[in-house]
């Protein structure tokens, strides 16, 4: 993922003009944190990337899984100032993980995990330095951790120095179906832009997680789409015959939990290979899991018109090309997965003004700017005759040259 996005932004500046001093700047990180965190006895590697603060404070996620390691977090950093700049709201890009799952581990060691991040960092982050998030394998609850750890580290009682909190400690009405919302806009957007009624498409979900959820949700729910297959890390469920009947996997009025996704497995009419979610034929493919799951070995059998990247980088460089060879309409993760992170910029204004906003004010302000944005990114390759994915790195690499 990392030399995908690298790649993609050389090219990109490359063709804007760009010499390769300016180029090496977009590449290189402002800062760079390695540490290790001790609990229990174990010694958990840690890493905080810091991008780049051009255009406002450092923000990213800090995920915790095993397989964490510095090039994915570099990779998504390096994501994150892009994605910032490319809907145009007044933050940076940074990135943090530890490895370490909290999956079936005691809450306190998690806790007690959270908190030595904070400590090593607190003079590295901050609502006006660096203004860290939830990520994979980490949640509200563990964003209050460390927003009280910060506090006694710094005083500081804004709570505007992480975002994702609960609701109780200043978290942002709308944020739990933030990134599933953005897709279904960008979606919605684009459809609109070609002249296509969204009412009865088809579309598979690759990754069932809260984002591919929601979004699986929203779109059946606003645009009327037809949910016909949904997939996990083990296997697909699947619709049969979906081109020949009106079935759907239903989502209407459910809220995610493990309940509903059992409930989704015992509606589906069939059971697939993992993979086979993208070969179906439909005609949106949503890719909601983890990054690099099309890659040059496999694109072959993919098989749809419209992909929307829902998680980070899930499509390398090589296959992406074979892809745009085939016209296939890529809705780039940059734009389409950012309404989690437009949703923490307005969780960040909130507490910044000791304010809190209903969900309508969040959901009217998030769709204003994604739309923008997307309607932008479309614009720009037209008139570049380019792809989204090439077309909105151009804008988010002018403005963070300009």
């Amino acid at each position: 993922m990392y030399k995908s996005a690298q790649k993609m932004v050389t090219r990109v500046a490359s063709r804007l003009g760009l010499g390769t001093s300016d180029i090496q700047n977009l590449l290189t990180n402002d800062a760079e944190h390695r540490f290790e965190i001790s609990v229990g006895g174990e010694v958990y590697p840690a890493y905080r990337i810091q991008h780049s603060n051009k255009r406002g404070p450092y923000k990213g996620g800090i995920r915790f899984a095993s397989h964490v390691d510095e090039d994915e977090v570099k990779a998504l950093a390096l994501l994150m100032s892009i994605k910032c700049a490319a809907v145009d709201i007044p933050l940076g890009g940074g990135k943090g993980g530890v490895v370490f799952d909290p999956r079936g581990q005691d809450p306190a060691t998690t806790e007690a995990v959270a908190r030595g991040y904070v400590r090593a960092l607190a003079h590295h982050i901050g609502p006006d330095k660096d203004v860290p998030a939830p990520d994979m394998n980490t949640d509200g609850t563990i964003m209050d951790w460390m927003v009280d750890e910060f506090e006694k580290q710094t005083g500081d009682s804004s709570k505007a120095s992480f975002t994702g909190k609960t609701m109780k400690n200043g978290g942002s009405e709308g944020r739990t179906a933030a990134t599933g919302r953005g897709g279904v806009i960008a979606l919605r957007e684009y459809l609109k832009s070609i002249g296509k009624d969204p009412k009865g498409l088809t579309v598979a979900v690759q990754g069932i997680g809260n984002v591919g959820f929601y979004f699986a949700k929203l779109a059946q729910e606003e645009l009327g789409v037809r949910i016909v297959a949904v997939s996990n890390s083990k296997k697909t469920l699947a619709i049969k015959d979906f081109v020949d009947n009106n079935e759907q996997l239903n989502f209407a009025d459910k809220e995610f939990s493990r309940e509903t996704i059992e409930q989704l497995a015992t509606s589906a009419t069939g059971e697939l290979d993992r993979d086979a979610v993208w070969a179906l034929g439909v005609d949106v493919v949503v890719l909601a899991a983890l990054e690099d799951v099309i890659r040059h070995n496999n694109v072959e059998l993919v098989k749809t018109n419209i992909i929307v990247e829902l998680a980070n980088g899930p499509i390398d460089d090589k296959a992406f090309e074979n892809l745009v060879e085939q016209n296939v309409a890529v809705l780039p993760d940059v734009v389409a997965n950012a309404g989690g992170v437009i949703v923490s910029y307005l969780e960040w204004k909130q507490n910044k003004a000791d304010e809190h906003w209903n969900e309508v004010v969040v959901n009217q302000q998030l769709d204003a700017i994604l739309s923008a944005a997307i309607s932008a990114t479309i614009a720009r390759a037209t008139s570049d005759n380019t792809s989204f994915k090439e077309a909105a790195f151009a804008i988010a690499i002018e403005r963070l040259h300009a």
